[in-house]
């Protein structure tokens, strides 16, 4: 049976897919954040925003949506492939290492701004329960909005992670709590311990199921070689562990993350994450369209007021108590500001939480609806608060890490190397095989910081900054390396060092032979293109494979490759050698 082409359902699709398919793409022209898009969207499309016109616009039934609650489940859906998706790039053994920053930094940020933010109340005149209620609530962060800006693998990221899980494992013995300080909510304790038995049990038995079946049930729709059976698998496993944990009474989302913790150890996980990755996009964007929907224009521009100190407390008292736990378990003062500022913000969550304390009794209508709309608005700012965190983060670790540089050895100079990504540290490497020292250079302080970690001569430092090529000693160094990843910056400071040290030798990475030449132009001693090189070393490979001697095969790759050189150089117009004497590279220095 079809539905008539006036159906809300009809209707609704139309206005997420358009927002998905087009205004999203239009915002991101902009350079407007996805999730800001996605909620504007909301906003717009909502009840109180086009939605108000329907009566007096017909039309507009087809730009908005007539039924917020409708597309719940589907936002729900969201979060749940959020947490699914997590699970598929983490590992069991990864997990277990994060066990201490989950219970513990998880722990204490989790009570430590529930309980400041409930004496806060307090001193508002809020009633004791009242208060706990709220600052629990509030104290929660949105794991579907900052997972996806911080990632997983960064120091902000981990750490962000860390205190997300414990968050979200936490929510049913909050949501129980509250219902046990209800009225009449006493026998929410018997209650609480019997979910927690059986969540454990459940958890148990999906553990030591999912490794037996998993890795089986995967391989066998494989062998179909039909996309769409491996995607209508990935679901199954993905909405059958989020079932099974809603019917212990544990969050949906523990059994998705399960899920993908289970999948991430088969050899199946990248392409589970690649097929399923649309859908948890689409479902995230329907998340943010309903948090936007729940935002009511009238009120706010009624109360802005009262609702932005209210915002203002919130994300303040948040900030700096997570950023000051971070900084007292060692983490670096960028990092914390970061951090605290990403997590400050009310989750999706909180209104979970606010819910329950309104059914319970603990927290009148009125109270309730005012910090919904502000845990609303809280998500909107989520990606501005990230990005603040992020400039701020920069400013003070550059300002952290101005100390001297290493002084420079008279009677050694050193090789200056400028971008440390995997192309710096692979140069770094061969230099040290050779005993030839370097000091390596970067503007990411979190790079810096784990390079250093891990024994390499680097330090923080921008190159395009007012004096740091005078700081640096470049005019007693023995070469500089440029391996920056942006084509224009390294033009622009190959002429800038060419113009200032006239007998520097200036080796710098290209990523075709076009801007090899324009390198060479701009004054660089050689000019390294990535991929004329990637096919010397594929050529070099298969000929030694096929047999052929390595010594014969070593000279007709050099051979080629300043054939290639010359031409780059005739692009380039150099009818003549430029200052330096150009060398073959020796065998040894090749990777």
């Amino acid at each position: 049976m079809t539905l008539p082409i006036d159906s809300a359902g009809f209707s609704d699709a139309l206005v997420i897919l358009g927002a998905a398919g087009i205004v999203i793409p239009a915002f991101a022209r902009f350079r407007i954040n996805p999730v800001i898009g996605f909620i504007l969207v909301g906003i717009a499309v909502g009840p109180t925003g086009l939605g108000r016109f329907v009566p007096n616009a017909p039309w507009l039934f087809y730009a908005t949506i007539s039924d917020p609650h409708a597309i719940e489940p589907f936002a729900e859906l969201g979060i749940v492939m959020l947490l699914f998706s997590i699970g598929l790039e983490l590992s069991f053994r990864r997990l277990w290492k994060m066990r201490k920053a989950v219970f513990g930094l998880g722990a204490a940020e989790l009570v430590g701004c529930a309980v400041l933010l409930a004496l806060g109340f307090i001193a508002f005149g809020q009633g004791t329960v009242t208060a706990f209620g709220l600052g629990v609530a509030l104290a929660l962060s949105s794991t579907a909005l900052v997972l996806p800006i911080a990632g997983t693998s960064g120091p902000v990221g981990q750490r962000a992670f860390a205190m997300l899980l414990f968050e979200d494992l936490a929510l049913v013995p909050i949501i129980f709590a509250l219902g046990a300080l209800a009225p009449h909510g006493g026998s929410a304790w018997p209650e609480l311990l019997r979910t927690l038995l059986v969540g454990g049990g459940t958890i148990a038995a999906m553990l030591l199921l999912g490794r037996i079946a998993l890795p089986r049930l995967f391989a066998q729709a494989a062998r179909t070689k039909s996309p769409e059976l491996f995607l209508a698998v990935s679901l199954l496993v993905v909405i059958l562990a989020s079932v099974a944990t809603a019917a212990a009474g544990l969050s949906p989302i523990v059994g998705a993350l399960i899920a993908g913790l289970l999948i991430a150890e088969t050899d199946y996980h990248e392409e589970v994450e690649g097929i399923t990755a649309p859908f948890k996009g689409l479902a995230l964007g329907i998340f943010l369209l309903s948090v936007g929907m729940s935002l009511d224009l009238s009120v706010v521009a009624d109360r802005w007021v009262e609702l932005l100190l209210a915002l203002t407390g919130v994300v303040t008292v948040k900030a700096v108590i997570t950023g000051l736990l971070l900084r007292v378990g060692g983490a670096r003062r960028g990092v914390s500001l970061e951090t605290g500022l990403l997590m400050a913000a009310p989750a999706e969550t909180t209104l979970i939480v606010l819910g329950t304390a309104a059914a319970g009794g603990l927290i009148g209508p009125q109270t309730a609806t005012f910090w919904e709309i502000v845990t609303a608005l809280g998500l909107t700012i989520t990606p501005v608060l990230a990005q603040v965190g992020r400039a701020l983060s920069k400013r003070v670790e550059r300002r952290s890490n101005e100390e001297p540089l290493p002084a420079v050895d008279e009677g050694q100079p050193r090789v200056l190397i400028i971008g440390f990504g995997r192309v710096g540290r692979l140069v770094a490497q061969m230099l040290d095989a050779h005993k030839r020292p370097y000091l390596a250079i970067d503007a990411d302080a979190d790079l810096v910081a784990a390079s250093r970690e891990r024994g390499y001569h680097a330090s923080f430092g921008d190159i395009v900054r007012p004096g740091m090529i005078e700081r640096l000693g470049v005019a007693k160094a023995s070469a500089i390396v440029l391996t920056m990843d942006d084509p224009v910056q390294v033009i622009r400071l190959t002429k800038l060092l060419r113009a200032q040290f006239p007998d520097l030798t200036i080796v710098a990475r290209a990523r075709d032979p076009k801007q090899a030449a324009q390198l060479y132009r701009a004054g660089a001693t050689d000019a390294v293109p990535e991929t004329v090189e990637s096919s010397l070393q594929l050529s070099e490979a298969v000929l030694v494979d096929l047999g052929l001697a390595m010594g014969p095969v070593i000279a007709s790759i050099h051979d080629k490759r300043a054939q290639l050189r010359a031409k780059i150089m005739e692009m380039a117009d150099m009818s003549r050698e430029p200052p330096l004497r150009r060398r073959q590279l020796a065998p040894d220095t090749q990777g």
